[in-house]
């Protein structure tokens, strides 16, 4: 009888509308209960940043503040490589709270080889992101890591990349798998394949036997709380940013993306249900030069779009399917010469009457060159500029608050060129403290008043929800018999 229950739940949730089925999703942990609450929070620290930074003379602008309120939260101070920690405080959206390895020791990459994934040499980045205890994660020189196999992270790490120029190349690459709370900061990754069918190290005593990897560049698979800040992408056999499998509280922000087609995937397969509890904030990027799609393609989950510049795609922008809420606001979308890749939206193998109600959000957002984004659901009723309604002043916020996206000092038409090279030794560890910063008490919004949340699910799936619930139950008390209409109708 328990088969037959169960054959009767799955044929039940198959069968349900998307928008009913989002009502009882299971939740993942770090999901938060009030994704619109956290648009909000990134508004207002955005705000409290532009307002200091309009506050200040012009030379005082061009010294520091640009009005990012990631960079501005810890940029501005001349001495912050000796607090370097305090980057763990300035995440925003989704991720906000992530520590990486925030409270742990300084640990100094000294040498770029990978030449045993299963036994990592200490003073390597490998032997580095593996450690079970936090670590805030730093290198000794410019190096270039060609990896031979996945780099396999464990739980609160930073990787972060100021003051050296540090690429991540090669087999696998990064994979951050059943973990939480890991920045990665100013980077370079790119010319990632596919590789696999050996044994790598997860920690300092386990090590597994790994099948054959995709060739992402970045691989998020059921983790909560990661940071991915300032680093260029390009290049990769598959994505360059893949979250799948129940991963969430991710934010992406600051960064460049490049010469790619399948840019960012967000949620693993349509009939994957815990990716609804996904939610990511994608924020001050740069999608630059030689991009094709998916920027991101998302299925499920709530996804708000913020502030980025769309300089490239040749087939559209943002895609997805399975109900995936999208809020997009501030952004610039710039579209390419062809006539038919005008559209920055696409719904993807989705017939238009299923998806009239998916809340596809868009509100202050700048089309260029034809651009025009489709909402639907209670996005229709969000107020969206067309191409000759162009506003000059929110552009060149745009420019504003993404000229640093990427590693810091490249030119991005390099990006993917990379020079450098690393000495052998150990790492070395010492310690370091946080510091902590304030966002003012400045609650006014640049963007309009959002759209109201996609509506609840139909009554008559909650009914038929409620049904199922009391046959369940009915079959349990009475030793797996079924209910005698039920009998008559089934037999």
């Amino acid at each position: 009888m328990l088969s037959f229950t169960c054959f009767l739940l799955i044929c039940f949730l198959g069968s349900v509308p998307a928008s009913a089925r989002a009502a009882f999703n299971v939740s993942l942990p770090h999901q938060h209960p009030d994704p619109e609450s956290v648009v909000q929070d990134v508004q207002r620290r955005l705000n409290v940043s532009l307002s200091r930074r309009q506050a200040l003379s012009v030379t005082e602008k061009d010294q520091c503040l640009t009005g990012n309120p990631i960079d501005d939260c810890w940029r501005c101070d001349p001495n912050w490589y000796n607090n370097r920690q305090r980057l763990a405080d300035c995440s925003i959206g989704f991720a906000q709270g992530t520590l990486g390895g925030k409270g742990g020791q300084i640990y100094t990459v000294t040498d770029s080889s990978d030449h045993d994934p299963a036994n990592p040499k200490p003073g390597t980045l490998r032997h580095a992101v593996i450690q079970n205890e936090p670590l805030w994660i730093i290198f000794s020189t410019n190096m270039v890591i060609k990896l031979k196999h996945e780099l396999i992270f464990n739980s609160y790490k930073t990787v972060d990349g100021r003051g050296a120029n540090v690429h991540i190349t090669g087999n696998g690459c990064i994979t951050l798998q059943s973990v939480s709370h890991v920045i990665i900061h100013n980077i370079h990754v790119h010319h990632c394949k596919p590789s696999g069918n050996t044994d790598i190290a997860s920690s300092p005593t386990h090590v597994g036997w790994r099948g054959r990897s995709d060739g992402d560049g970045i691989s998020i698979l059921g983790s909560q709380k990661i940071w991915i800040d300032h680093c260029s992408l390009s290049y990769c056999t598959d994505g360059l940013v893949d979250a799948i499998m129940g991963s969430t509280g991710i934010t992406i922000s600051n960064s460049y993306f490049s010469h790619h087609d399948e840019v960012m995937l967000l949620g693993h397969d349509d009939r994957y249900l815990p990716d609804s509890g996904m939610q990511v904030t994608i924020a001050f990027n740069h999608f630059g030069q030689a991009l094709v799609q998916r920027m991101p393609r998302c299925r499920r989950g709530y996804i708000h779009v913020v502030n980025n510049d769309f300089t490239a795609w040749e087939m559209y922008a943002i895609g997805g399917s399975a109900n995936p809420t999208i809020n997009s606001q501030g952004n610039r979308y710039t579209a390419p010469g062809n006539p038919d890749a005008k559209e920055v939206t696409k719904r993807v193998e989705t017939d238009e009457k299923d998806w009239t109600d998916w809340n596809w959000r868009t509100d202050g957002d700048i089309m260029v060159n034809g651009a025009y984004f489709v909402p639907s659901g209670a996005g229709l009723s969000a107020q969206y500029e067309k191409a000759s309604s162009l506003d000059p002043k929110s552009a060149s916020l745009v420019e504003q608050l993404t000229v640093n996206a990427g590693v810091f000092g490249e030119a991005r038409e390099e990006t993917g060129s990379f020079t450098g090279g690393g000495s052998s030794s150990t790492g070395t560890h010492n310690t370091s403290s946080a510091g902590s910063g304030d966002d003012g008490d400045y609650f006014g919004m640049i963007f309009g008043s959002s759209a109201p949340p996609p509506p609840p699910a139909t009554s008559i799936a909650l009914i038929c929800l409620s049904l199922l619930i009391i046959l369940i139950l009915y079959s349990i008390t009475n030793q797996g018999a079924l209910p005698p209409l039920l009998s008559l109708l089934l037999f």
